[in-house]
């Protein structure tokens, strides 16, 4: 394996790489964002609760409070992941940019080996087309 090929390699598992950290953030971010639904439920059943039962609307004021803290915890945790996924999809394209200019490296060198080969082949069929014509030159 040349050296060109090892870094198209270790760029792509790089990509690979971030594409998996990626994911891993947004899964993260999708549970939080699910938490935050379930608090909001919860937080409207114990109202709904709490206007049914009046032994429950003494605790509402309370739980209320409760529940604005933990929404707060969620959507702090939110913003967090959200910076961090911005953070890990700038990291991503960093990687494909990379991966793409390795790429570009390879394809290029593969041309001029390519143009190489070419010119070697005709050189070799020019050499051997003079001597044919030199035989041809001396049995006249």
């Amino acid at each position: 394996m040349s050296w060109s090929q090892s870094l198209v390699k270790l760029a792509t598992y790089e990509v690979e790489t971030r594409q998996t950290r990626l994911a891993e953030i947004a899964g993260r971010l999708a549970d939080a964002r699910m938490r935050l639904a379930l608090l909001h439920a919860e937080g409207e059943a114990e109202a709904l609760r709490a206007r049914e039962d009046a032994a429950a609307a003494w605790y509402l004021v309370g739980y209320g409070a409760g529940l604005r803290l933990r929404k707060a915890a969620v959507r702090a945790q939110i913003d967090a992941i959200e910076v961090e996924e911005l953070g890990a999809r700038d990291a991503l394209s960093q990687a494909f940019e990379e991966q793409k200019k390795y790429e570009h490296v390879v394809e290029a060198a593969r041309v001029v080996a390519a143009k190489e080969i070419r010119r070697r082949e005709n050189a070799e069929l020019d050499e051997v087309g003079m001597q044919a014509a030199r035989r041809n030159t001396n049995v006249a």
